[in-house]
Formats: C-alpha cells, structure tokens, sequence
C-alpha cells in the first residue's frame, strides 16, 4: 500500500468519526432548542465545537462519543426529543427533578448500550413506549414521581429474564391494570393508584 492510499483512508477515518460526533452535537443541541434553561445550566452546548464531549454535563468515551448525561435536578422544563435516540453508546441518561414534560420518545429504545435511564420526580406523560423494552444492558430505571399512564409493557418486566434489569421504580405515575408480582426477581417498586 503506497503512502498516498494510506493517507486517504487515514482521511476517511477522521472524517467518518468527526461527522458521528457532530451528529451527536446535533442530537445534544436539537434537545437543547426545545429546553428551558432558567439556569444556564446547558451554557457550554456550543453546536459549532467538533464535537460536544467538552460541553458542561456530557461524558465522552475515549472514540468521543457520548456515553453520558447527567443532567439532574438543573430545573431544564420541556420535552426529551426523538433526536436523543441517535446517542448510539449513551449508557447513563440522568434528567431526574427537572419539570421534563411530554411522552418518552419511543427512539429512546434505540439506546442499547443504556445502563441507567433516570427520569424520576418529572412531569412526563403518557404511556411507556414499549420500545422500552429493546434496552438490553439497561439495569437502573426510575420512572416515579411523573403522570405516565396506561399499562407497563410487559416486555420491561421481560428484561428481568433475558437483560440486566435490577431496579425498576414506576410509582406515583397512573397506571392501570395488574402486575404478577410473584413472577419478578427485580426490585420493582409499583404504587398501586387505589392505593392514593
């Protein structure tokens, strides 16, 4: 191989990993658009940077991709977006005690490398997508304290027997229906609405 091919594919591959970080900076800052930020907290989100793995609460691996959020309790208001989907290797999206509103976006089920999804004391609606059930690694999930409603996807409580998942904690959302809980072996924390 001449030295001229190997810095072409050299080229390529710089090229290839800048587009994907700046991909993800497009997810990050489509989020960002739709968020109240009272706080400043998402100051450091400059879009025009290579990539966002500089930005204030973003954790990049050692490829600059990122892998994770934390995010909470910076009092962010407004929707999680479809675009956060496209974080191929986030394994920890913490957004809890914010006033996060909306339905979880069912592109969130694309995030298979998730570990942690907490987005406990929010004001998120609407049903669980059960695309949910697609986040093999995932092992935390806290969901409490919002108004989800509808039932929860059994292919969750499916998770227990072919995935990670060791604490799932639903309560104080609206759900209906019946949950077997002799056929668990997670720590899932369910608060029954008659219960209120």
């Amino acid at each position: 191989m001449d030295s001229q091919t190997l810095v072409c594919l050299l080229l390529v591959a710089v090229i290839g990993v800048v587009v994907d970080c700046n991909s993800e900076g497009d997810a990050l800052n489509a989020w960002r658009s739709q968020l109240v930020d009272p706080n400043n907290v998402l100051q450091s989100w400059d879009p025009t940077l290579v990539n966002p793995c500089t930005w204030f609460h973003v954790t990049c691996n050692s490829q600059n991709s990122v892998i994770r959020l934390d995010l909470g309790n910076a009092n962010l208001s407004g929707p999680l977006v479809p675009e956060l989907g496209q974080l191929a290797n986030l394994q920890y999206l913490e957004a809890f005690g914010n006033n996060l509103s909306g339905a979880i976006p069912t592109e969130i089920g694309n995030l298979t490398s998730l570990v942690s999804l907490n987005l406990q004391h929010n004001q998120l609606s609407g049903p669980i997508p059960a695309s949910l059930g697609n986040l093999i690694s995932l092992s935390f999930l806290n969901l409490n304290d919002n108004s989800f409603s509808g039932i929860i996807p059994s292919n969750l409580f499916q998770l227990v027997q072919r995935g990670n998942l060791r604490f799932m904690n639903v309560s104080d959302n609206m759900f209906a229906g019946t949950v077997h809980r002799g056929n668990l072996t997670v720590t899932t924390i369910i608060q029954d609405p008659r219960a209120s």
